[in-house]
Formats: C-alpha cells, structure tokens, sequence
C-alpha cells in the first residue's frame, strides 16, 4: 500500500489505495490513547461537523470508496479488507465509529452486522435502512429508477426476487442489538427522500425491542438535507461515551 501525504484543513492527509479503491486517513495534530477512529462511510467531509469535531479530540478520520454498491455482500468484503489495512498501516483501535449517512447506511448497518467485533458504535444520519425504500422508491416511478437498476445488478437480484429479499439493514435489526452496538441515529421528519417512518423509525423499534442501545434525534420539518446538526456536541458526547 503506497500513501500520499497532503495538508488537509491543518492535518496530515495519506490518500492510497486498497483493492484498487480510494482510501483516505486523516491523523490528528496528538492522537487519543488507544488511536481510535471515525469512519465516514459515504460523502466524505459533506456536513462533516461531528467528523471534524472528534479530528480535534483525538480521533483519526478515515474513507473507504464503495460508492454505488448499496451495501451488498462484496462492498462488506472490500470495506473489511480497507479496515484490516487502515488498522495495521496507522496503528488504529481494533474497533472503528462508522458514520452512515444516507445511503451510508446500507453499508453501516450491514457491515456492523457482519463484523461486529470491528465496530464500536454507529451514527447514522438519515440513513437508508431499507432498499425497497430507497432506491426502489416502494415501487413508485422515482428519479432513482437507474439506481434501482444498479442496486439489483450489486445484489444479483430482478424485481421480483427482490419482493423475498431479506437482506436489508432493517431485517438485521435483532441480531445487531444483540451484539450491543451502541447507535445515534439523526434524521429529519420531513424527509421525502428517504423517509425516516420507512427506515430510521423502524430501526429504533425493533432495536429497542430486542434491548439494543439507540439514541434518536429527530429534527422537527427538516428533509434529507441538511445533515447533522449545527452544533454536533450531542453525536460526539454519544461516540466519546460509548466508544472508549
């Protein structure tokens, strides 16, 4: 793995590649005991106010592109390769903090529950958790019919396997409270585009349900933009408790 060194917003950058894909860590200006990490799962430093907030406590920043591949069993794979070089090249925490935003999600929630051990919490922000969602719109013509296409060729699936799909991030709801990762989940009640009563809502029922920590924020007549929050002091509180 070959790196390249940059300035970044005052910290030290290394792009690289794994497997072929861009990969980026961000090091912090002194490292907090144990190296931990945050990783941005999808649109790397967009609304990056939480991301850059544990940069200045300690915590490294990092990126994996699996961009386009809606979470599917390869891009777990890809990801879990990335983790096992990110840790040994930086010296990182065994357990990683992934930020799943948006269709972030997908790939979040899934890895989390295929890797367990190498997760230390999540914090999703209005995350896709169901593809029938989105991109397949609950079967409505949306602006996303081309990425309904490419998300059934990811998963090797037509439409109407899909309807007997059961590889969603919401049906690994159960199994992901039982191995007790902490989640903070922000989104807001007026998405249309992802709508939270058709994922985030449901995520924290039945996480709930079965015992599993979930913290929700929901911002009253917000859509899917903007993400986070202006003073993003709540999701970082939340990560520093439960991923130390």
């Amino acid at each position: 793995m070959t790196t390249g060194k940059s300035n970044w917003k005052g910290y030290d950058r290394y792009d690289f590649e794994v497997s072929g894909r861009e990969a980026i860590v961000v090091c912090p200006k002194r490292a907090s005991p144990g190296n931990p990490w945050i990783w941005r799962a999808e649109f790397f430093d967009a609304f990056a106010q939480a991301d850059m907030a544990l940069l200045e406590q300690g915590y490294h920043l990092a990126y994996y592109m699996v961009s386009d591949m809606y979470g599917c069993p390869e891009a777990i794979e890809l990801m879990h390769g990335f983790q096992e070089k990110a840790e040994e090249e930086f010296n990182l925490s065994a357990k990683t903090v992934l930020f799943g935003f948006s269709r972030g999600g997908l790939y979040s929630v899934n890895y989390a529950a295929t890797y367990p051990d190498r997760v230390a919490a999540l914090y999703l922000d209005a995350p896709v958790l169901d593809l029938g969602s989105w991109p397949g719109g609950k079967g409505k013509k949306t602006e996303s019919a081309s990425e309904w296409a490419e998300c059934l060729r990811c998963y090797g699936m037509t439409d109407e396997q899909f309807v007997h799909f059961k590889g969603n991030p919401l049906d690994r709801a159960e199994e992901l409270a039982e191995f007790g990762i902490p989640i903070i989940l922000v989104a807001g009640d007026a998405d249309d585009l992802v709508p939270y009563a058709d994922n985030g809502e449901i995520l924290a029922s039945r996480y709930r349900e079965h015992g599993g920590v979930i913290e929700v924020i929901l911002k009253p007549g917000i859509g899917h933009h903007p993400h986070s929050l202006e003073d993003p002091s709540p999701i970082v509180d939340f990560i520093l408790k439960h991923s130390k």
